[in-house]
């Protein structure tokens, strides 16, 4: 029998306090996806500073999410066998140095390997963060934070970046990357040393069947595919619609607001209200502010479909990921959510781009969305434990 839950009791004394872990889940999750976050800055500097191609700019940005995705498969293998806190140590220090030497970079080759080793470091703090979030007393209210600290971190970046690069160019991002994983480091030791399940409770919580965790694994791809698609495509939707760019783009700035609003919620409400009936509320809200878009909406109907479907966005998050948590607390379905939600993200703007151009309009397209996001909702009511 394994000697490791012993070697987690032994080591629960010095384990951080509830609000010390909290701030390593939110505070390292914030920082981790931060290039992603500020991408149209960041992309906007490449073009100028690097003198990058569109082809370039997504490569360098896809090689970013594809290296914070793929960090999900090594893993498997350490998730059960190196100590949490060491593993972070290790992440954030290779993070740290990724960025600063991405700062000395001249050549497009040695950026794009340098940005591989900072995205896999980072999507490894990822996993650590969302596996630790996992085995806190109220997921939903963590993972809730662990959403609005990545939005809060992404909306100060687009408000600062434009600034600073104008004065000291690219290298100003990947310094205050580097500064930030450096001011973070010390909290690596908040979180825990491994999966908090010790024999006899492990008794007491059995695994999930397999048949509810690919239940939750699907509705959370469903979900992220259906968001992803449609906001990639929404200014377009606007733009047909005959609404400036200008007047969309505002309201689509209001409603990354909307997104930290609707984090936020979610971690208010915490466990006060039955998770099913919020899921539901949720659900039949994104669907509505998907089906708000089809016809030409005005420029009142948009705004209201925006800022409602990046509220219900955020809202909705950390309540699936607390469903995941409930089946599986030891960090693999945590882990796994990790390269599905990444695995969205890149699959639905690429599905909603070709059902555009076989159908030669968006209403494919969000009825499509609004479809998914139901079957969505239904696999996670399905992978629930009954309460």
């Amino acid at each position: 029998m394994s000697t490791q839950p012993q070697t987690l009791t032994a080591e629960q004394p010095l384990s951080a306090s509830p609000l010390a872990l909290l701030a390593a889940i939110v505070l390292f999750a914030a920082i981790t996806p931060t290039l992603l976050m500020t991408a149209p800055a960041v992309a906007a500097q490449l073009a100028s500073q690097w003198q990058l191609g569109p082809a370039r700019i997504g490569d360098l940005f896809s090689t970013e999410l594809g290296a914070m995705s793929l960090a999900t498969l090594p893993a498997f293998w350490w998730l059960k066998r190196v100590d949490w806190r060491r593993a972070a140590l290790l992440a954030g220090t290779l993070f740290i140095v990724a960025n600063l030497l991405s700062i000395w970079a001249q050549d497009y080759g040695v950026l794009l390997a340098l940005r591989f080793c900072s995205a896999l470091a980072g999507g490894s703090l990822m996993i650590i963060c969302l596996s630790s979030a996992a085995s806190t007393a109220n997921p939903s209210r963590t993972y809730g934070l662990w959403v609005m600290g990545q939005l809060a971190v992404g909306a100060l970046g687009l408000g600062i970046l434009p600034r600073l690069f104008e004065h000291y160019g690219l290298a100003a991002c990947y310094l205050l990357l580097a500064l930030l994983m450096s001011l973070c480091l010390p909290l690596a030791r908040c979180f825990p040393p491994g999966a908090p399940l010790s024999d006899s409770s492990a008794a007491q919580a059995p695994a999930a069947p397999r048949g509810k965790a690919l239940c939750g694994i699907l509705g959370i791809l469903g979900f992220y595919i259906s968001l992803s698609g449609v906001w990639t495509f929404i200014g377009s939707i606007g733009a047909k619609a005959g609404i400036s760019a200008q007047a969309s783009g505002e309201w689509l700035a209001v409603a990354t607001v909307m997104g930290i609003v609707g984090a936020g919620c979610t971690s208010l409400i915490g466990n006060r209200l039955p998770r099913r009936l919020l899921l539901l509320l949720g659900y039949a809200l994104l669907a509505g502010s998907v089906l708000l878009l089809l016809g030409a909406p005005t420029l009142a109907r948009f705004a209201v479909a925006a800022l409602a479907f990046k509220f219900t966005w955020t809202f909705l998050l950390p309540l699936i990921l607390a469903c995941l948590a409930d089946l599986d607390r030891s960090g693999k379905l945590m882990n796994a959510s990790n390269l599905v939600i990444g695995g969205g993200l890149a699959i639905g703007p690429a599905l909603a781009g070709r059902l555009i151009e076989h159908s030669g309009g968006f209403q494919p397209l969000l009825i499509g969305g609004a479809g998914l996001a139901l079957l969505s909702l239904a696999l996670i009511l399905g992978c629930r434990r009954p309460s």
